[in-house]
């Protein structure tokens, strides 16, 4: 057993204390306040959209649209590069993937499928420039108008790959997806 201390009854041995007085005035809180951290406080960054405020629209058919037309652009550019630039100018080929994917990671927002599509649509503007470089060579040696060479255009590209083109393809598939979540994510 314990002994029982000292002014067990309520009394202590000790001499009394002062009262404590604050010259601050009591902090007023708003009705309905909820302290950071207890259940119900509101998340930290969140902000609500005013009733008046507008909130950001659904882009991503306009991204698409203009992620074909980059797409288009960068072949024709990658596909009238001057002859005697050839063989250098397959390193280019994250220019394209950056082209297409601007406007599919900026105006399209974080989408999933955004990222895919901008990779197959840089490698899609890495082979149509290919494709009119061919197109641009075939008309210069033969002559004849480019509507009847675009039938033996793709044959002779398939003869004319070579192992580095590969590693092209794969610089425009990675870049193009990358780029286009990178740029999705800086919004």
């Amino acid at each position: 057993m314990t002994a029982s201390a000292p002014g067990a009854d309520g009394q202590s041995g000790r001499p009394p204390t002062a009262p404590h007085f604050s010259v601050a005035p009591e902090p007023e809180t708003p009705e309905g306040y909820v302290a950071p951290g207890m259940p119900g406080a509101p998340v930290a960054g969140y902000r609500p959209a005013a009733p008046g405020e507008r909130r950001r629209r659904n882009r991503t058919g306009a991204a698409v649209a203009l992620a074909v037309l980059a797409m288009l652009a960068g072949a024709a550019a990658f596909g009238c590069a001057p002859a005697r630039a050839e063989p250098t100018v397959g390193w280019l080929a994250i220019a394209p993937a950056a082209a297409v994917a601007l406007p599919l990671g900026r105006l399209g927002g974080p989408g999933r499928l955004l990222p895919p599509l901008g990779a197959v649509l840089a490698a899609g503007a890495l082979f149509l420039g290919q494709l009119l470089g061919q197109l641009r060579r075939l008309h210069h040696l033969a002559g004849t108008g480019y509507g009847e060479l675009l039938r033996d255009a793709l044959p002779l590209w398939r003869g004319d790959r070579r192992p580095l083109d590969l590693v092209f393809y794969g610089i425009a598939l990675i870049g193009g997806f990358l780029l286009t979540r990178r740029a999705a994510a800086r919004q």
